[in-house]
């Protein structure tokens, strides 16, 4: 069964003062560490969505698979059905949605919940019973995800709607999915040096 990852770097950062896919960390882009974590994972193939700033995170990872959301200024759930309509037309019975400002999701917390993967599966990393990345979203949920999604809300709303369905893999001793908002996030940062240092092409 494939399993895709789904990288949504299309946001302007303008809290942070630039858009974050582009912002370093340990000497690359925070979109080539999500894209990274996707690799590490093992998962099949991994598109990134871009909108702000496009070409230069393009330029900045030019190896990535990019897919460009022109509506990126109305927020996330835009990202995520432009992420999802390029892979509609793929194999992935699946796919793992990855933020690049949430750099603490790691390769091991991608690999517990996509143990539980199905077409039919919704699945998410739990923190101490809060809901959290990564999500995995079964093939069979992604018409209902794409037609739910508003502003930047994501999958928020169907998989409340769903909440029966949803299962939660605690996550919280292998990732953190601290969203970096600001740059002083980045202080609070404490993350594991188990995603490779380079990434290129897609599988």
């Amino acid at each position: 069964m494939e399993i895709a990852g789904l990288v949504l770097a299309a946001g302007a950062g303008r809290r942070f003062g630039m858009p974050k896919a582009l912002v370093p960390w340990r000497g690359r882009p925070l979109v080539v560490r999500a894209a990274a974590t996707s690799r590490a994972a093992g998962l099949a193939r991994t598109v990134v969505v871009v909108g702000a700033a496009a070409g230069r995170v393009r330029a900045a990872a030019p190896d990535l698979d990019y897919v460009e959301n022109p509506a990126w200024q109305t927020g996330m759930a835009s990202s995520l059905r432009a992420g999802l309509a390029a892979l509609a037309g793929t194999p992935a019975a699946a796919v793992v949605v990855l933020l690049a400002d949430m750099p603490g999701v790691t390769p091991a917390a991608v690999r517990r919940v996509t143990a539980l993967a199905s077409p039919t599966a919704l699945v998410t990393g739990g923190y101490a019973g809060r809901r959290g990345h990564p999500v995995l979203l079964g093939r069979d949920h992604w018409e209902g995800v794409a037609g739910s999604a508003t502003g930047d809300r994501g999958a928020r709303d169907y998989l409340r709607t769903h909440a029966g369905e949803v299962r939660v893999v605690p996550v919280g001793d292998v990732a953190d999915d601290l969203d970096l908002d600001v740059p002083g996030d980045m202080r609070a940062l404490d993350l594991p040096g188990d995603v490779p240092e380079a990434v290129t092409g897609h599988a």
